[in-house]
């Protein structure tokens, strides 16, 4: 009697119709051979049963590509579709061998294997052992010679990234451990393997100019891409992952143990992201990508072939939701995606384009409905879960006076964007206080005055910027901001008084340093500058982001990057780059960052609607994915804070060490990393006590923010600066 399924698919969102290549039944029977011949059908591996003819059958992993890659010509599908063979043959192939035996060393062994017959340059020297190493040899040899080095060092990663990160799958597994929600998509997104998909969409339409390969937009377009596959497929695979293999790394598992809720209500919920994403997709497609393109000068035939990807990956999302509703591999039978996608034609497929667009129009509607200057009263913060002990500077004073000199001297505090009176209320050294307790009194100094400028520039981009929607204007800014930071240390001469307080800054902290440090010092500056021109964007349209964007922009725009990387100043000589870009090290950051930046949310949420009239806020932007009011919203907030502080803890004091031992470092090195790790228990400590004992975001602090009226009527630039500058002073008198 075959098992009633957990719950009825969701209404998905499928905005386009799904095609079907001609070159199908060649691809078939191609790939059965192709798979027979490297022994993954009827072969078992070390007494494991991987596939039979029948179980290779049933996935019908050619009509997967046939739908997904549509255009392809029959050669391009048959070696797309061995791909993708190879790739869920291991997936089976490591589930079978090292997820059901939690065997971690012998499955390291194994996934640092399969990077040796990928080289980015070079043959391939090493001897394939057993059907996924042989297969992968193979593919890789057929693939390499009709792309550039640029694609192959791409798609290297995204391979890399796939098998590295089964062993997050694993560790997951043998723990028992069920992901939050933050860190599972992240996660997912590198394991799931789309981002993979993505690059052999370029193989098969065009590849993306090396030029904006790496920019945001691009990066954009693959993550909405990838997320929207992962979150469609995990909802078709709970019953057999959760239910019939016990995985714990499914999407819907995660939120039915976040929210504590049904799992119809959490598959509704995975549903909802899968939705929010594609949406997500199409802004950057029609708003992000042209103004890329033309800024970076990129011709006519670059243009084509960004439209032609772009169409590609529109492809694949429409082409693997029909093939998930066909194939055996997973659970499609029950709701309305099963029972309005079995039928063909063009009638079904418009019938599923207008029922797609009908059931997301309230959340798309909602998204950009945002009403700025709403009354929402003073905030009624939670409990607030914080495991360390807060410590602080014994040069706090020392650093409060020398704020203030160097906000004078540079023109922070003359009354334009704050006076003096908001400098020293803002109190930006009990903040350095906290995160740097063993700073000595000229770091705690710069610390403090570096917070300072970041906090300074953060209100004067809405203010000057915002409502003006003059993102030309905002850009030349932060073009000009990044060359005022040059690693030669000869920049042009700084004008007004954003610029004079980076450029002093920048000459002060980047001395010392080698060229290497001021380089990655830079980029963290850049980083933040420029994610205030994302912020912008979106109120520009009007946009309340994607919650998964803006949670990994909220880093950037909250400048995590720049305070880490005064926290990194101290040992980057001793900590290989290897060792930070290592799992354990990048999600310990990102946990840390992501604590921060919803608690930074909590405390602002008031300040920020009613008085800044910006929605750039995680309660705000839960209220608008949820429909939810401000004290469900602020009570997801908290606990997702709290799950990404359970997070660092577990990485901390489990992944950490372990990764120490694999990396074999040094007695030195590994306490640096140790000790990386305790200035982050004080960077997120020393964050909460400045939100607790600061006058920034008290509700009693709020009300002469009256004075913030410019932001309604527009801040003018250039000459009318000066005009902007008396009516502020007017207003404060």
């Amino acid at each position: 009697m075959k098992q009633q399924q957990p719950y009825e698919l969701p209404d998905f969102y499928v905005p386009y119709p799904a095609r079907i290549n001609p070159h199908l039944e060649g691809a078939r029977t191609h790939s059965k051979s192709w798979a027979y011949e490297f022994d993954m059908i009827d072969v078992p591996q070390e007494g494991h049963h991987v596939w039979d003819e029948h179980d290779f059958d049933s996935h019908d992993y050619a009509l997967l590509c046939a739908y997904t890659h549509p255009d392809a010509t029959g050669p391009q599908l048959d070696l797309v579709t061995d791909w993708y063979v190879w790739v869920f043959y291991f997936d089976d192939h490591f589930l079978e061998l090292y997820k059901k035996t939690r065997d971690i060393p012998a499955a390291k062994a194994y996934l640092d294997r399969l990077l040796l017959f990928m080289p980015a340059e070079g043959e391939i020297t090493e001897v394939p052992e057993n059907p996924v190493e042989r297969g992968l040899v193979d593919l890789w040899n057929r693939t390499i010679p009709s792309m550039s080095t640029d694609w192959r060092r791409r798609f290297r990663i995204t391979t890399e990234a796939l098998l590295a990160e089964s062993l997050w799958e694993l560790s997951n597994i043998s723990a028992g451990r069920i992901a939050n929600p933050i860190e599972y998509i992240e996660m997912r997104r590198k394991v799931g393997g789309a981002p993979w998909s993505a690059n052999l969409v370029e193989y098969v339409t065009a590849e993306v100019p090396e030029a904006i390969a790496e920019t945001r937009p691009m990066h954009v377009l693959s993550d909405t891409f990838s997320d929207a596959i992962h979150m469609r497929n995990d909802l078709f695979s709970y019953q057999r992952e959760v239910e019939v293999e016990g995985e714990v790394n499914n999407a819907v598992l995660v939120m039915e143990t976040f929210f504590g809720c049904p799992t119809q209500r959490a598959a509704n919920l995975v549903n909802d992201i899968l939705t929010s994403r594609l949406h997500q997709f199409e802004n950057t497609a029609v708003v992000e990508v042209p103004q890329l393109l033309a800024e970076n000068g990129i011709d006519p035939q670059g243009h084509l072939d960004v439209l032609n990807y772009v169409k590609g990956l529109q492809d694949w999302q429409s082409g693997g939701h029909e093939w998930h509703l066909r194939s055996s591999r997973y659970m499609n039978k029950g709701g309305k995606a099963a029972s309005t996608g079995l039928g063909s034609g063009f009638g079904t497929a418009a019938m599923r384009i207008v029922s797609s667009l009908v059931a997301t129009a309230p959340y798309r509607a909602r998204s950009h409905s945002f009403t700025p200057y709403q009354p929402v009263g003073p905030t009624t913060l939670p409990d607030i879960y914080m495991p360390f002990k807060a410590k602080s500077s014994p040069h706090l004073d020392s650093a409060r006076f020398a704020v203030l000199e160097w906000g004078e001297r540079t023109g922070v505090s003359d009354g334009t964007i704050w006076d003096a009176r908001m400098l020293e209320a803002f109190d930006l050294p009990l903040c350095a206080s906290g995160i740097f307790p063993d700073a000595s009194t000229e770091q705690l100094a710069l610390a403090s005055q570096w917070l300072a400028w970041g906090t300074y520039a953060d209100d004067f981009y809405p203010q000057v910027f915002g409502l003006r929607r003059d993102l030309a204007a905002a850009k030349a800014t932060t073009a000009r901001l990044s060359a005022l930071m040059p690693l030669d240390l000869n920049g042009p001469p700084p004008v007004g008084p954003l610029e004079v307080s980076l450029a002093d800054l920048w000459q002060r902290t980047a001395g010392p340093m080698d060229a290497e440090n001021r380089r990655s010092f830079r980029q963290a500056v850049d980083t933040m500058t420029e994610s205030w021109l994302w912020e912008l964007a979106n109120q520009a349209q009007n946009r309340i982001p994607d919650p998964v964007d803006y949670v990994e922009m909220r880093r950037r725009t909250f400048g995590s990057d720049l305070t880490m990387s005064l926290c990194r100043i101290g040992h980057d000589r001793r900590i290989p780059p290897e060792v930070y870009r290592s799992r354990p090290v990048q999600a310990m950051e990102a946990a840390a960052a992501d604590y921060a930046c919803l608690l930074n949310d909590l405390f602002s949420y008031h300040k920020e609607i009613q008085y800044d009239g910006d929605f750039h806020n995680g309660v705000a932007v839960v209220q608008n994915f949820l429909a939810c009011g401000k004290d469900e919203a602020v009570a997801v907030v908290n606990d997702l804070m709290t799950a990404r502080m359970q997070q660092f803890e577990r990485v901390t004091e489990t992944d950490l060490p372990i990764m120490i031992t694999d990396f074999d470092l040094s007695d030195e090195v590994g306490k640096a990393v140790l000790g990386y790790a305790d200035e982050l228990r004080n960077w997120m400590s020393g964050i909460l006590v400045w939100h607790e004992g600061c006058h920034r975001y008290q509700a009693s602090d709020l009300p002469h923010r009256q004075a913030a009226l410019p932001h309604r009527l527009g801040a003018p630039t250039g000459l009318g600066t000066s005009a902007f500058r008396i009516h502020r002073k007017a207003g404060a008198a």
